[in-house]
């Protein structure tokens, strides 16, 4: 029970922090080092049957961010519509040197796919 309030908890929180985002002007409130309006750059390379690639804002944002801090949120994904083993694959995509915490991994992803 305490497992699907606090999922509960975590899918709200990333909720209020998304709405908040949208009302906000400019670059929004920053959760993990991005910009929470700016996430809308990697939605297309998370979702869906067959993603496209990221693109190069999507690389930009995912190599300033805070990936420990993003594992946080990684039970919230599925709420959004975002497939988490295609959010911590992006790094990976992107070229980027900042590895995939190892508590990102397990269920959400395969050693391989790091």
């Amino acid at each position: 029970m305490a497992m699907s309030t606090d999922r509960l908890l975590v899918q709200c929180l990333v909720a209020t922090m998304l709405l908040v985002a949208a009302v906000e002007a400019t670059d929004g409130p920053i959760v993990c080092n991005i910009a929470l309006n700016r996430l809308e750059e990697c939605r297309p390379a998370v979702t869906g049957k067959r993603p496209p690639p990221p693109t190069e804002e999507c690389c930009r944002l995912i190599n300033r961010a805070d990936l420990t801090c993003l594992c946080e949120f990684k039970s919230a994904l599925p709420a959004l519509k975002i497939e988490p083993s295609r959010a911590f694959a992006l790094p990976k995509k992107c070229k980027s040197n900042h590895p995939v915490p190892p508590q990102c991994k397990g269920k959400f992803l395969k050693e391989t796919d790091s």
